[in-house]
C-alpha cells in the first residue's frame, strides 16, 4: 500500500506544477507517472516510503534496474530528471534537507537532428488540397502549421478573434499558457480568408452548429482535435508517397530549417518557435550546419 505521506507530498508537487508552473495535463500526468513508478520501486526496496530517507544508493539500485530491463537512455534519462525536479520541490517546501538526485548524473542522450521537409517537398505537400469546403480548410491549416511552426496544440486552440488577416499575424497560446505574436505570410493570409468565407460559415450551416470561437472545425462544424490534424496531414504525406515518418512537429521542424537556411537570426526563431531556452532552438542549427556540409562534400571539386 502506497506510503501516504508520500503521496500527500507528490499531490502538492503535483498542484504545485499545475498552478504555479501552468504546465500542461499531459506534463502533469508524465510527472505523476515518473514518480509513481519510483514509489513502487522503493516499496520493493525498502518497505514504506519516506522521502527523506532516500539515498544515493538507492537511485543507483534503480538505475541499474531500469538498465538491466533494457530500458532506452532518454527514457531513464526523463524519469530520473523528473525525481530531480521533485525533489526540488521538496527541499523548497522544507519537506526534505537535500536533494540526493543532483548527485546522479542521467544518461548522455544522442543529439537527435529533427526531421524536416526539403522546400520542394513542402510546396508540393501545400498544393494537394482540392477547392471542396474540407480541401479549403486543409489549405489554410496545413498554410498555417508551416508559416507559423505552432505546435498542433496551438493550431486547434487556435480562435477567430487571435488571428488578424489584415496585419498578418496571429496570436498563440503556448506551453504554460503563454502568448505569443507571430506573423504570417500572404499564402496563409489567402488561405484563411478563403477557408472563413467559403468553407467554415458552409460547414457549419450544413449541421446546424451554434456560433462558436474555434477558427478550425471537423467535418460535421465542431471544434478540430490533435488527432484530426494529424489524420489530415497525415492523408497528403500518403498521397505524396515521401518515405519520411511525417506529423505536424515535423512542419513546425520544417519551419525553423527554413528560416534558418534562408539567413534569420537564431533568437528570432526562437522567439517565433515560443521556446523558453535558446539551447532548444539551437539543434535546427545543426540541421543547417549539416546540410551545408553536405552540399559541399557533393559539390566542390577537391572534397
Amino acid at each position: 500500500m502506497e506510503d501516504a505521506i508520500a503521496i500527500i507530498r507528490l499531490t502538492a508537487f503535483l498542484r504545485y506544477l499545475e498552478l504555479e508552473k501552468n504546465s500542461s495535463l499531459l506534463t502533469i500526468q508524465n510527472y505523476e507517472t515518473d514518480i509513481r513508478l519510483f514509489i513502487t520501486f522503493l516499496q520493493k526496496r525498502v518497505g514504506a516510503v519516506f522521502w527523506e530517507n532516500v539515498t544515493v544508493l538507492d537511485i543507483r539500485a534503480y538505475l541499474a534496474l531500469m538498465n538491466n530491463e533494457k530500458y532506452a537512455r532518454r527514457t531513464i534519462a526523463r524519469r530520473i530528471s523528473s525525481l530531480r525536479s521533485f525533489y526540488k520541490f521538496l527541499v523548497r517546501e522544507n519537506y526534505v534537507k537535500s536533494n540526493p538526485f543532483l548527485k546522479i548524473k542521467t544518461p548522455k542522450l544522442d543529439k537527435k537532428l529533427p526531421v524536416f521537409l526539403e522546400e520542394v517537398e513542402i510546396n508540393e505537400l501545400l498544393e494537394l488540397p482540392s477547392k471542396d469546403e474540407l480541401g479549403l480548410r486543409d489549405q489554410a491549416l496545413l498554410e498555417l502549421l508551416y508559416a507559423t511552426g505552432c505546435r498542433v496544440s496551438e493550431l486547434v486552440g487556435l480562435t477567430v478573434e487571435h488571428i488578424d488577416l489584415g496585419n498578418q499575424y496571429v496570436l498563440l497560446l503556448g506551453k504554460g499558457n503563454k502568448e505569443r505574436i507571430v506573423p504570417i505570410g500572404a499564402a496563409a493570409v489567402k488561405a484563411v480568408d478563403v477557408y472563413l468565407i467559403k468553407s467554415r460559415p458552409v460547414i457549419m450551416r450544413r449541421f446546424a452548429i451554434k456560433e462558436h470561437d474555434r477558427l478550425f472545425i471537423n467535418h460535421r462544424g465542431t471544434q478540430l482535435s490533435a488527432r484530426s490534424v494529424r489524420r489530415v496531414l497525415g492523408k497528403y504525406i500518403a498521397e505524396l508517397a515521401l518515405q519520411k515518418h511525417v506529423s505536424p512537429h515535423v512542419i513546425r521542424h520544417t519551419f525553423a530549417t527554413h528560416l534558418l537556411e534562408h539567413g534569420a537570426d537564431l533568437r528570432a526563431v526562437q522567439e517565433l518557435l515560443g521556446h523558453a531556452n535558446l539551447s532548444t532552438t539551437q539543434i535546427y542549427t545543426h540541421v543547417t550546419t549539416e546540410r551545408i556540409s553536405t552540399v559541399y562534400q557533393n559539390n566542390h571539386p577537391r572534397a
